[in-house]
């Protein structure tokens, strides 16, 4: 990063701004600059970026992506200035052009993405999102006592949009952080209604990359947890290993201030990423979550077994827990078992459900002391 920030100053002049926007994202600031000017730029941008970069014996490369958005073609306001030139970054990313403009008619898309995220950050202000949960089981005594927290949005005009779309969306754009809050304050909310009703669960939520970036988020939380009255020890943050990679200082930081204030660490979708063994032993972790593109196909794919049985004797040898997310069938479950998993999730325990559902659901004991030998029927 320090290498790449140098090359950046390098090719611009001295009236240019160069900062970095967190993470490995950068942005340059271009007072006067034209279309040819910014084409001129990005190219001695990537030229620049294009040669090896040498740490201690490494030969490295820099993949780069470059965004384009012009004043006042495209906006006058700042915001609106780096949200479209976002737009145009994921636009050459997802075509691997090097660099792209802002453009309403090539992106399609683009117009209704930042209509979309305004309509996410009203959604957010007036409660029209919704979680459900899937509930977690301890493989060993076949024992609920944790359900996952998932986003839901049902929209007026589109209906259900997928999470992964608005997440996604959210992230681009800056909502994420209140969107990130308000599914942290709803799940203790919930929680903390479970308790009451005498229901002893714990709840998983997920931190997206630019939580994880967000030095705020601790005190934050922490306001929602007095709240609450919750115990934080009863809450689990998921966080994938993307997100630890692409600012692992602070990320680091951000993840030991969570973890001392009695929050359980989970990695999730783990074996997908990059992370390093060494790096994964110096975070505060207390589990990680196989990915369930390991986890579903495992007993009719002798690589994934391999994969499965490994990450499960790993983690114990780190003194971590091991959830299989993915579970789908009782084929799966038993493979699971003898390999000594401790956490089971998926469709074969069951399918994610509404509070007051999940709520009957463990009132009514149709689980108690079942192995999981057949899958549980799924109400509607």
């Amino acid at each position: 990063m320090q290498e790449v920030s140098r090359r950046l100053v390098s090719v611009l002049r001295r009236t240019d701004t160069v900062a970095r926007l967190g993470g490995d994202e950068f942005a340059v600031l271009l007072p006067g600059a034209d279309d040819e000017r910014s084409r001129s730029v990005c190219k001695k941008i990537l030229a620049a970026l294009d040669r090896p970069i040498k740490v201690e014996n490494l030969q490295l490369r820099a993949g780069i992506s470059i965004g384009v958005a012009l004043c006042p073609e495209d906006g006058q306001d700042a915001n609106l200035l780096m949200q479209r030139a976002d737009v145009a970054m994921y636009e050459a990313k997802r075509h691997q052009h090097g660099f792209a403009f802002y453009s309403a008619d090539r992106d399609d898309n683009s117009i209704s993405r930042l209509g979309l995220a305004a309509e996410l950050r009203e959604a957010i202000e007036h409660d029209e999102l919704m979680l459900e949960y899937q509930p977690m089981v301890d493989i060993r005594t076949g024992r609920i006592f944790c359900a996952e927290a998932l986003v839901r949005w049902s929209h007026p005009r589109y209906g259900c949009v997928p999470p992964e779309e608005f997440i996604c969306i959210a992230e681009q754009t800056g909502v994420i952080r209140p969107l990130t809050l308000w599914v942290i304050d709803q799940a203790l909310g919930q929680a903390a209604a479970w308790r009451r009703a005498g229901i002893d669960l714990r709840v998983s939520v997920n931190l997206s990359v630019r939580s994880l970036q967000d030095r705020k988020l601790p005190g934050q939380v922490q306001k929602l947890v007095d709240k609450h009255f919750c115990d934080p020890d009863k809450v689990i943050l998921e966080i994938t290993e993307s997100a630890l990679m692409s600012d692992p200082l602070t990320a680091r930081r951000v993840m030991r201030r969570l973890s001392n204030m009695g929050f359980q660490i989970s990695i999730d979708d783990f074996g997908t990423g990059y992370s390093s063994l060494a790096y994964l032993k110096q975070l505060p972790v207390d589990e990680i979550k196989i990915d369930r593109s390991f986890v579903t196909q495992m007993d009719r794919d002798e690589n994934d077994a391999v994969i499965v049985r490994a990450t499960i004797d790993l983690a114990h040898n780190l003194g971590l827990k091991v959830v299989a997310e993915g579970v789908e069938s009782s084929d799966v479950w038993d493979l699971l078992e003898m390999l000594g998993c401790d956490t089971a999730q998926g469709y074969f325990i069951r399918k994610p459900l509404q509070p007051g559902e999940l709520a009957s659901w463990i009132e009514s004991k149709a689980w108690a002391g079942s192995r999981w030998d057949s899958p549980v029927p799924v109400a509607g």
